[in-house]
């Protein structure tokens, strides 16, 4: 009886490490593993919509959002200093959708998309249209 209870005094110990382990996954102390196909989170917040009058009378150039200033990515005037055809004047009413800290879009009904990025330690417009 001596010889059997060795093996299974072993098996009894492979039994219970066994059931002391995530099958199939790796276990990090403080990081649980999500399971398979699940996406990263995000640690990034999501964008933030604000309506927004855009003031366009004299081109779309350059918005203040809060303390900060931005400038459009592309510049949009009908060449004389007023804004294009099909915007309204002196202000467009839509929405501005903060990206990141340094990033936001302009859009509205008629279909504009405008892309601005923040002007870095600016604290005031760089020109002011009267």
């Amino acid at each position: 009886m001596a010889k059997t209870a060795v093996p299974i005094a072993l098996l009894s110990v492979l039994v219970l490490a066994a059931g002391c382990t995530e099958s199939g996954g790796k276990v990090e102390r403080g990081r649980p593993t999500p399971p398979a196909g699940t996406p990263p989170a995000s640690s990034a917040p999501a964008p933030r919509v604000i309506h927004f009058d855009l003031y366009t009378h004299c081109g779309i150039d350059e918005a203040r959002i809060g303390s900060t200033y931005f400038e459009a990515r592309t510049p949009l005037s009908d060449g004389a200093g007023n804004p294009p055809d099909g915007w309204d004047n002196p202000t467009q009413r839509g929405t501005m959708t903060l990206k990141s800290a340094t990033e936001a879009v302009f859009t509205d009904g008629a279909g504009h998309a405008v892309t601005f990025r923040a002007r870095s330690g600016a604290s005031t417009f760089k020109r002011i249209c009267a």
